[in-house]
């Protein structure tokens, strides 16, 4: 039996239907990750501080509002990528994240910590960048 006679009428193509490749789904991400893009927003300029209200507790929302003007992580006009982000859970309903911020040829460090509240959900406790601890505000 020829594929000709298969193939519905008017269609010319030789592929047969089921033969388009399969997309994997993609892995939902993990608290640490999804923060790591949220905040990255934030400190390059995409998106602005009001953002993050309830994502944030304790000072890591002034430390945002402090930062944003600033834009640290935004460099030479081009837009900043998460290269790489990694966790680790000291304690039950603590994360303890790091990321790897690049732009262009520039590579910066994130840290973070993100506390899981009594509702489940996380909520961004504190931030470094590139090793200096953010100075508290009074």
């Amino acid at each position: 039996m020829s594929t000709d006679r298969t193939r519905p009428a008017g269609r010319h193509d030789r592929s047969r239907p089921g033969t388009v490749p399969q997309q994997r789904p993609r892995r939902p991400l993990r608290p640490h990750q999804w923060f790591a893009e949220r905040l990255l927003a934030v400190l390059s300029g995409q998106r602005p501080v009001h953002w993050m209200l309830g994502h944030t507790i304790g000072e890591a929302y002034d430390q945002l509002a402090e930062l944003a003007p600033d834009t640290p992580l935004r460099a030479g006009g081009r837009r900043p990528v998460v290269r790489a982000c990694r966790g680790t859970q000291p304690a039950t309903g603590v994360v303890e994240a790091f990321a790897s911020i690049a732009t262009g040829e520039q590579v910066r460090a994130m840290a973070f910590r993100l506390e899981q509240g009594p509702d489940l959900r996380w909520r961004c406790a504190a931030i470094d960048l590139g090793g200096e601890r953010l100075p508290a505000l009074r």
